[in-house]
Order: C-alpha cells, then sequence, then structure tokens
C-alpha cells in the first residue's frame, strides 16, 4: 500500500481506470488499446483531453515464464519479459504526462525474484508508482479536500452462479462491494482489477421518516464525499475490464483452459463535475 501525494485536479474532470493489458500475449486487444489512448486524447463528454488523467491497475504485461503452467508458444506474441516492458512503456508513452499512478499487478509480482518491473516501468516513464494498492487525495485549486481514491489489482475474484441476469449482477456488485468497504473508510472511489470484469456498484440512497414536533418528514439518506468515514453505501465501487480476449483463432489461451466465461473488454471512467463526483461509468471495447 502506498499513499501517494495529495494532487491538485481541475474542478471538472475525468479519471481512467484501466489495467490487464496483458501486453505481450496473443490475446490482448491492440485495437482496444489504441481506442484508449483516443479517447483519452480526445474530449470526453465535453471535457477537453488534457483534464483526462489515467490510473493504470497493473498486469500491464503478460510476465509469464516458459515454465509456468500457462505458457503456450502460440499465445505468445512476445515471450520475453524484458521486451514486454518495452512495449508496455511504448504504450504509455502518449499518455505519461496524464497518468496519476501506475500500479504493480499480480503478473508482474510473480517475478519479484528478477525485480519490481512495474516500479521500473512508472519509474522511468516519471509517473508516480503506487505498489500494489494504493489511496490518493483529490485536492481542488484551493487545496481543499475533494475527495480520496482507493485503488488496488486486486487478487480475490468475482463469481456468481446464479443464473438469472438480474441477480448475477447483483450478486457480483454485493461481492465487489464486499472486497472493497473495509479497506478505506475515508475514500469515495474505490476500484479493483484482476477479475477482467467489467463491474460498478453505485452509491444507494434509502428513504427515511423523521418529525418536526409539528409532522412527520421524509429525507434520504446521503454522505460527503471527503470525510474521514463514509458510509459503505455512499461511495462508489468498480471493477474495471481488461483488454484481454478469452478466445483467438486457431489458439487457446490459459482462460479458454481453465474454462473462464467471457467478460467485457474496456475500462470505467470516473466524471467529476463542480468537484463532485456524478458518475462512474463503464466504456467498452467493441473489438
Amino acid at each position: 500500500m502506498k499513499i501517494l501525494p495529495s494532487i491538485q485536479l481541475p474542478d471538472n474532470h475525468n479519471q481512467f481506470f484501466f489495467g490487464d493489458r496483458h501486453i505481450g500475449s496473443a490475446l490482448s486487444s491492440d485495437k482496444g488499446w489504441r481506442k484508449l489512448l483516443d479517447v483519452m486524447n480526445s474530449e470526453y463528454d465535453g471535457i477537453p483531453a488534457k483534464h483526462n488523467y489515467g490510473r493504470q491497475g497493473g498486469d500491464m504485461m503478460e510476465a509469464i515464464m516458459v515454465d509456468d503452467r500457462r505458457a503456450k508458444a502460440e499465445t505468445l506474441k512476445e515471450p520475453f519479459v524484458t521486451k514486454q516492458k518495452k512495449m508496455a512503456m511504448a504504450d504509455m508513452e502518449p499518455i505519461k504526462d496524464r497518468l496519476l499512478n501506475i500500479l504493480q499487478g499480480n503478473h508482474e509480482l510473480k517475478l519479484w525474484r528478477q525485480g519490481d518491473y512495474a516500479e521500473e516501468i512508472a519509474d522511468e516513464l516519471g509517473v508516480p508508482y503506487g505498489t500494489y494498492t494504493m489511496k490518493q487525495s483529490i485536492l481542488d485549486k484551493r487545496d481543499n479536500l475533494m475527495f480520496k481514491v482507493y485503488q488496488t489489482h486486486g487478487g480475490k475474484t468475482i463469481t456468481s452462479s446464479a443464473d438469472d441476469p438480474l441477480r448475477k449482477a447483483t450478486n457480483e456488485k454485493l461481492i465487489l462491494k464486499r472486497h472493497l468497504k473495509r479497506k478505506a473508510a475515508d475514500c469515495a472511489v474505490m476500484v479493483k482489477h484482476h477479475t477482467h470484469k467489467m463491474i460498478v456498484a453505485k452509491p444507494e440512497s434509502e428513504l427515511y421518516l423523521y418529525d418536526d414536533g409539528k409532522q412527520i418528514k421524509q429525507g434520504y439518506t446521503g454522505w460527503g464525499q471527503n470525510e474521514p468515514y463514509i458510509h459503505p453505501d455512499a461511495r462508489w465501487y468498480g471493477n474495471a475490464a481488461s483488454f484481454l480476449k478469452l478466445f483467438g483463432k486457431d489458439i487457446s489461451g490459459y482462460a479458454e483452459v481453465f474454462e473462464l466465461d467471457p467478460t467485457e473488454l474496456g475500462w470505467l471512467i470516473l466524471r467529476v463535475r463542480n468537484r463532485k463526483i456524478v458518475d462512474l461509468v463503464p466504456y467498452y471495447i467493441d473489438i
């Protein structure tokens, strides 16, 4: 865990949460990555490109050695990790000046005996390194706290055996919330990666009744976004997706072999307007 230095951001801006690029894998979507660069380097939702910021969530590289049970010659477009590192740096070069952090993922972590590739990439690009998990305070131009962000690569899976899509979606949101809610009580935004799933759980409000001594009145539960304790039901939770496809033509990746289900490709975008979080939205890649 690393608490990154507080950073001033514009009152109106977007934060892109992306990860699990797995560069070096033949199943990694180059088209999807080019789309991320295009969106970040363009106006989005009325916000100019210079106010689009990125948060990289780990697993930049496939980082699988030849003696790993997941390794297969046909699924490794680039098998050498040192070259994968250079490819990952070239990937992020066009947006490095607007990257707020780079995290280590479990794929980079597995190669710890060779060094911390994620830290090396971050240092050479000049991007803050957040270790495996990071927190950061977002300030306005007067140095007032807008909100705090918690981001981790993650390690737990999110799986529901429900056969109804509504129940499955709800179960996955609850699991995501359960994974994150006790990790940082002061963070209005909590995001993880790793599962390759696109999940967003937004704050929920409930009706309550009270009286003013004369009559019954109603209200709705709510919370601020910059307090030392933010109720778990009042936070924004997200699981960013990935750039890794399940199937490839005439090849079988480890996700296919492990009989994993298909997942959406893409990333999450946090929309901040007039210093307030207004939405956390999925951006799906159409490939």
